[in-house]
């Protein structure tokens, strides 16, 4: 049998300045790039920031494919382009799987890195046991079912993909203004040591010259 064929799209930005947003992004991709190839498979790895591609290029490993134009606002059309591509590969049987390291948003203070599976999509979860044990309903389906899993399925899985791009965009932004404020802070915490120490300084040196006036007054009496 043919090795599987798995897409690993690795999301971060493509500025710094931002704490251990992209450095938390880049540890879990680089554990889950080396998982899939131990496993026997074959990763195609795709980078979306310019921080990821540098990352990678630095452990000489090479990219099938970059992207650096997702910024701080990403657009549904561009991630749509990159999701027309995945769906047409998976359908086609070119690729097996599609995995997407990002920052995931939970709220305001808390985010955490998520590799996620988006193809094949999930099964729906198991009934439990009091739950199979209840009446069954038919539903009637118009045109299909099938016709409607086949424009749901595509739709889900981009708007999932573009979920992932969101999220991530969110998450740079607040580790970046935490970042910042932490740098604010340190910043005024430095300038008042320096200013304290300057005005020390200022205040002995005054105090030196006031005595040596003193002093030569003194003397010529």
């Amino acid at each position: 049998p043919r090795p599987k064929k798995v897409v690993l799209l690795v999301i971060c930005s493509n500025r710094g300045l931002c704490g251990g947003y992209n450095g938390s992004i880049l540890r879990e991709a680089i554990i889950k790039f080396r998982k899939i190839r131990e496993d026997g498979a074959v990763c195609r790895l795709e980078l979306s920031g310019k921080r990821a591609i540098s990352y990678f290029r630095f452990q000489r490993i090479e990219a099938d494919e970059t992207f650096i134009h997702f910024e701080d606002k990403p657009r549904f059309d561009q991630v749509e382009e990159v999701a027309d591509k995945y769906l047409k590969m998976f359908l086609s049987g070119e690729i097996d799987r599609v995995e997407v390291a990002s920052m995931r948003f939970i709220s305001a203070a808390r985010q955490s890195v998520a590799v996620q599976t988006l193809l094949p999509l999930g099964g729906m979860p198991q009934k439990s046991e009091a739950g199979a044990a209840s009446v069954s309903v038919e539903y009637e389906f118009a045109p299909s079912a099938q016709a409607i899993l086949d424009d749901l399925l595509p739709a889900s899985f981009k708007q999932r993909l573009f979920k992932c791009f969101l999220d991530a965009a969110v998450s740079e932004q607040i580790a970046r203004r935490v970042t910042m404020k932490a740098a604010t802070e340190n910043a005024d915490g430095i300038i008042k040591t320096i200013s304290r120490q300057y005005n020390r300084a200022r205040q002995a040196q005054i105090t030196k010259e006031i005595a040596e006036v003193i002093g030569g007054a003194a003397a010529l009496e």
